[in-house]
């Protein structure tokens, strides 16, 4: 218990849904004697509860331990704010597939107790850092959790555009676009652009081409202890938008070069001593499944 004393509570924007949940998470933590500090935007659902409206930046600050309420589009917005303070995550799954947020809102109370306990499993996941070149200016640094995604703005036009992995060239493409995902975001939008999954253990990043022109042009798996650059090509005008975790954007314009390292900073989630990550890949994925499983 003394290892996580102070507990924040976040959860997912503009879903009443949630609230029940919140209200849970913050009485529960408040009866087992944590300090709860819950953000501004999701105070009013909470009502009390034993909890402490605060900032999503003092949580970063003061919280042992950080309970995110909602799907994994909210845990990837929470964690590009508590990666770079250390501060672990336990998600509680009030979305649709939910591969990071694990725990059910029934097992809510439970999972808690368990984790109080010092019973869970602590996973790193490693965390991009994203920056915009153009000249000697330097847009960014913006982290990515999920991925980093380059697509043109010009909804009917390809890009063209170079990779590199450090100083190697890596090859010429016309595509939509790129994206470079972790190995947690190998199971999202890289997966349905035909990428590997990567199990999270790996150091390695997938590179995947958005409907390249040539066929050939495949996805391909890297290490991640050099840096990618992707550099836009194409006439003057040329713009496209980088896009980290769907959430973060920035516009990059002909012969920008877009630099995507390893961040410094792993997300470190927590998960009940159950967890399993092909358990979780089988039931989102439906493998190995008949249709009377389904």
């Amino acid at each position: 218990m003394a290892q996580f004393q102070t507990v924040g509570v976040i959860g997912k924007l503009n879903d009443a849904r949630v609230a029940p949940t919140l209200r849970a998470v913050c009485g529960h933590l408040a009866r087992r004697g944590c300090e709860v500090l819950v953000e501004y935007a999701s105070a009013a659902a909470v009502r009390g509860r034993g909890a402490r409206p605060v900032s999503r930046e003092v949580l970063a600050r003061r919280a042992d331990l950080a309970v995110v309420v909602g799907g994994d589009g909210t845990l990837l917005n929470a964690g590009r704010t508590l990666a770079p303070a250390g501060v672990p995550i336990l998600g509680v799954n009030a979305g649709r597939l939910g591969f990071m947020v694990d725990i059910a809102p029934a097992d809510v109370r439970s999972a808690l107790d368990e984790v109080l306990k010092g019973r869970y499993v602590r996973e790193p996941r490693l965390v991009l850092s994203a920056v915009v070149r153009r000249g000697k200016r330097v847009r960014g640094p913006l982290l990515a959790i999920n991925d980093v995604v380059m697509r043109n703005q010009a909804a009917v036009r390809m890009l063209e555009f170079e990779t590199w992995l450090g100083d190697e060239f890596i090859s010429l493409h016309r595509a939509d676009g790129l994206i470079v995902a972790t190995p947690t975001g190998s199971t999202a939008y890289a997966l349905s652009g035909g990428g590997p999954v990567l199990h999270p253990g790996l150091e390695a990043l997938a590179v995947v081409p958005i409907c390249p022109h040539t066929l050939s042009d495949r996805p391909v798996v890297i290490g991640a202890d050099r840096p990618v650059r992707v550099v836009l090509g194409g006439a003057r005008g040329t713009r496209a938008m980088c896009t980290c975790d769907g959430q973060a954007n920035v516009t990059v314009n002909a012969g920008d070069t877009v630099e995507i390292t390893r961040s410094d900073h792993a997300l470190e989630l927590i998960h009940p001593k159950t967890y399993k990550y092909f358990n979780i890949l089988r039931n989102k994925l439906h493998w190995g499944r008949d249709r009377s499983q389904r």
